[in-house]
């Protein structure tokens, strides 16, 4: 079972002991989680420490430690070197991978998000019809930014009119950076465990990103985090309360449908993570798998995770 760990007491001392996470306070074990169970450690407080040796756990395990800022986005992380036995070749494609391919890969990456932006819409109840047109128009690359025209349509049809996008900014917009700090912690680790470089995007590439890779297989998985955060605040959540936070790190237990049946959040990440290495190896786009839109049916589980 994988799991998400949030740090989100001040003081809290991290360490390994006996294949467990120990959680300390004041010398005093307050909690302990199995190793082998842990995908990723989010880290929120202030005066949290940890041992080498627990780093050095997580990462021969494949998991990630991510540190976060006041608006709950990360702003650091700590990676795993050795992530596949295929590392070194795969690497080297995905360096040696032309434009078009990757204009290719991230018109199939923005193609399958704004369908995802569809579904979720059409299970909340509004018309999606214009999204299905979008997605058609969307060409290799996406020149014409088809991916924020729809974003300008998508947030006031799904929060309303007087919705803003802002990272910064407090309430309905922090519970995103929250849900999205938890879906980047997945794709990290899934573009590692995959033998590829989280750096090295295929549309991200700001010279300061480290997630770049990770940032662009995000994108069709982030309404899953709007359409949850839409579900949340109906029954009164509207901001990171430990409701929340419990609720996002169960999505990555979600079961979503896939091309070889039903698979978890965690295990589509995994599928499109595999097969975008596939496509850097083979320079054929169509060979990466990303996550089929759920319907209305299957994104009523969510409602499941809201304790």
């Amino acid at each position: 079972m994988e799991r998400i760990v949030d740090i989100a007491t001040d003081g809290r001392h991290l360490s390994a002991h006996r294949g467990f996470l120990i959680v300390s306070e004041d010398r005093s074990e307050v909690g302990r989680i199995p190793l082998d169970d842990v995908a990723a450690v989010i880290v929120h407080a202030h005066g949290v420490t940890w041992s080498t040796n627990l780093i050095a756990a997580l990462a021969s395990r494949g998991a990630v430690m991510l540190l976060c800022g006041s608006n709950h986005a990360p702003v650091a992380v700590c990676l795993p070197l050795d992530g596949h036995h295929a590392q070194n070749a795969r690497m080297r494609a995905q360096w040696e991978a032309g434009k078009p391919l990757s204009k290719q890969l991230w018109r199939r990456v923005v193609v399958a998000k704004i369908r995802w932006q569809a579904a979720v819409l059409e299970a909340n109840g509004v018309s999606a019809s214009a999204f299905d047109l979008l997605a058609r128009r969307v060409g290799s690359g996406d020149p014409d930014n088809v991916e924020a025209q729809a974003a300008r349509r998508y947030w006031p049809l799904l929060m309303g009119s007087g919705f803003r996008r802002d990272r910064d900014a407090d309430g309905v917009n922090a519970l995103l950076n929250y849900g999205y700090t938890v879906m980047r912690s997945l794709c990290a680790r899934a573009v590692v465990a995959s033998g590829l470089h989280p750096s090295i995007g295929i549309h991200h590439a700001n010279r300061a990103n480290a997630f770049a890779l990770a940032d662009d297989l995000i994108e069709p998985f982030r309404p899953l985090v709007d359409a949850l955060t839409v579900r949340l605040t109906a029954r009164g959540i509207d901001r990171v309360t430990s409701e929340a936070k419990r609720a996002f790190a169960g999505l990555i237990a979600l079961d979503l449908p896939g091309p070889d049946g039903t698979t978890t959040l965690s295990g589509a990440a995994n599928r499109a993570a595999q097969t975008l290495a596939r496509a850097f190896e083979t320079g054929r786009a169509a060979d990466i798998t990303l996550p089929t839109p759920p319907s209305a049916l299957e994104l009523a589980g969510l409602d499941s995770l809201i304790s």
